[in-house]
């Protein structure tokens, strides 16, 4: 039988996978719901429709900048809760690269100033994969190690 046991630092795993992703969903739920007073997009739309809405392009890159970040979230939540077993630290550091880079990554989506195939990378939400890849790492050398035991 293979025992897990919790390694010192795993709070800030916590911190980063439970309550760091809910922080940033809020933060970024506030910009949505500032677009959608300045562009005049009411509910129930999710999103503004082209030729309906004057500002559709403009609230829906708002949009798409929040909605990428729910999509990933869980995952990399699971993932720096399981990876932090193995390198508590690492998940944790890699959390606020994460969250921050999913606030960057709506940043520049949202700048229509900027294209669009590349904005949302544009203001430093490559950052963000450098916290996926903190926790997927650590998960998978988890697992191997739990197989190996």
């Amino acid at each position: 039988m293979v025992s897990i046991e919790v390694p010192a630092g795993y709070g800030w795993v916590i911190l980063g996978a439970g309550i760091a992703p809910v922080v940033t969903s809020m933060y970024l739920s506030g910009a949505v719901m500032k677009a959608r007073k300045d562009f005049n997009v009411q509910y129930p739309n999710l999103y503004a429709v082209p030729k309906y809405h004057k500002s559709a392009d403009e609230f829906n890159r708002v949009q798409r900048g929040h909605q990428n970040f729910l999509e990933g979230c869980d995952g990399y939540a699971l993932m720096t809760l399981l990876g932090g077993l193995k390198h508590p630290l690492t998940c944790a550091a890699g959390s606020v690269c994460f969250c921050l880079g999913s606030v960057l990554y709506l940043k520049g989506y949202a700048d229509a100033s900027l294209d669009v195939k590349m904005a949302r990378y544009k203001k430093g939400a490559g950052i963000k994969w450098i916290g996926f890849f903190a926790s997927f790492i650590s998960t998978i050398k988890l697992g191997i190690s739990l197989i190996r035991d």
